[in-house]
């Protein structure tokens, strides 16, 4: 796959898949006999992963701890587990935090129509 291609699937813009396998948030792509980047299914699937991880809020420095244990190989597996189910509880309790943001915004939302409705 083209890196154009991986940036379509992923949502990533070619300059974040370059910044992070320069960052090595991702293993070493391969290159073609041209030179340019050739990604492998895994490595769309490990860039959507850092995207989905980025875009819920996990820092680059999480992202990075994360990468190291997924460079070290499968006996980090457990701790690899335990840092996303960290981080799906966060996501968890902000998503019921913005369910609450979002009632108070669509009772004062029903309340302005209400007065709109009076007005007309």
């Amino acid at each position: 796959m083209k890196i154009a291609e991986v940036a379509e699937d992923t949502g990533l813009s070619i300059s974040t898949i370059r910044f992070y396998e320069k960052s090595g948030l991702c293993p070493p792509i391969q290159r073609g006999r041209d030179g340019k980047r050739r990604f492998s299914a895994n490595d769309a699937d490990w860039l959507a992963l850092l995207a989905s991880l980025r875009a819920t809020g996990m820092s680059m420095s999480q992202m990075r701890a994360f990468a190291a244990l997924y460079a070290s190989g499968d006996e980090t597996v457990p701790q690899r587990k335990a840092v996303l189910l960290r981080h799906r509880k966060s996501l968890e309790i902000r998503q019921t935090e913005l369910d609450r943001c979002r009632a108070i915004l669509d009772r004062k939302l029903k309340r302005y129509e209400e007065i709109l409705e009076v007005r007309e």
